[in-house]
């Protein structure tokens, strides 16, 4: 008889490719994969701790390897908004 505590759903591990990504693209992954909502940079980097430079050139790495989708953001055409993609 298997008597488990941790009854939240589990998700899948980080694709293989995550793995030979910078750790500042790790760390945006999982603040992506904490919250699925669509965030801007700006939020990213006050919920990582990042400089902004530092979270772009992530956001980029992820978009690369197609981990993290980008969207318009409708309330400010300057930013755009990202999330894992399929989320």
């Amino acid at each position: 008889m298997d008597i488990s505590t941790d009854n939240r759903p589990r998700r899948d591990p980080p694709p293989d490719r995550l793995k030979r990504l910078p750790p500042s693209a790790k760390l945006v992954y999982k603040v992506l994969e904490y919250r699925p909502t669509y965030f801007t940079q700006k939020e990213i980097a006050e919920e990582s701790l990042l400089p902004p430079r530092t979270v772009r050139y992530a956001l980029s790495r992820l978009k690369e390897e197609d981990i993290v989708e980008e969207h318009s953001y409708l309330r400010d055409a300057r930013q755009n908004r990202y999330a894992l993609t399929g989320a």
